[in-house]
């Protein structure tokens, strides 16, 4: 991992110059190529260059982390890797974090153990969904089991699932999802009434990827829900079970 890593470009985001210290310190020590900023107006700038993941912070003045990571989703359509970390650790504002297009989020304070594994982790599954895109081949990871077989689209009432080209319409308009929403949905649909534990999609949709939580489910579920509208109160939960789509 550590000549693999030096490949990799990472912008660490916070108005706290010893968190930018802290952080770039470790992140260079494990071999990556490191730069900083204290605002996302620097980042913003500095992000006209390639960069592998972004770590950033949330209460930011100005364009807050929140609006940045919306900007680089939707104004910019940048897709690089986002970790957020901040001291706002409610589930409300990791839900916001995740609505906003992060890919994961770590709290205040942190572990450096914990911020390079997650790091890790994240510069895996992206490099992983490359390799997914059409014209390479196929990573390992995701719902191979639950893709692998069955009918190229799977329809009920007016949710129409393309299988072949991972996308999904709702009556005719396409809703965008990201690779693990997408994942877990076809897993779902594809059986439906069926239980899965959160245990269960954790294997199915992540496999052996390290440092993923049960709360991770719940996250991308919650999130998969708000982007289906109606379609979305399929998706049950079963408290103390799991999730099961009833159509």
């Amino acid at each position: 991992m550590e000549n693999k890593s030096k490949n990799y470009r990472i912008l660490v985001v916070d108005d706290e110059d010893s968190i930018c210290d802290i952080l770039q310190y470790n992140l260079l020590q494990a071999g990556y190529s490191v730069d900083t900023a204290n605002s996302a107006e620097e980042a913003l700038y500095k992000l006209k260059g390639k960069y592998d993941l972004l770590l950033l912070d949330i209460m930011l003045d100005g364009i807050n982390g929140f609006k940045l990571a919306k900007l680089l989703r939707h104004e910019y359509h940048n897709n690089i890797p986002i970790i957020f970390i901040s001291a706002l650790d409610t589930e409300p504002d990791i839900l916001s974090g995740f609505d906003a297009g992060g890919d994961d989020y770590i709290s205040k304070p942190f572990s450096v153990k914990e911020v390079l594994a997650r790091v890790k982790a994240v510069l895996s599954r992206s490099e992983k969904n490359a390799a997914m895109q059409p014209g390479n081949t196929p990573a390992a990871g995701g719902t191979e089991e639950a893709q692998s077989e069955g009918p190229a689209k799977i329809t009920v009432h007016d949710l129409v699932i393309d299988c072949n080209e991972h996308r999904v319409y709702i009556k005719g308009k396409e809703i965008f999802l990201t690779k693990k929403e997408n994942d877990i949905l076809v897993l779902l649909v594809k059986y439906p009434n069926k239980i899965f534990s959160r245990d269960d999609i954790l294997k199915l949709v992540w496999k052996n990827e390290s440092f993923v939580l049960d709360r991770t489910v719940d996250v991308h579920i919650a999130r998969l829900r708000k982007k289906m509208g109606n379609y979305g109160d399929m998706i049950i939960n079963r408290s103390g079970y799991g999730y099961c789509f009833q159509p």
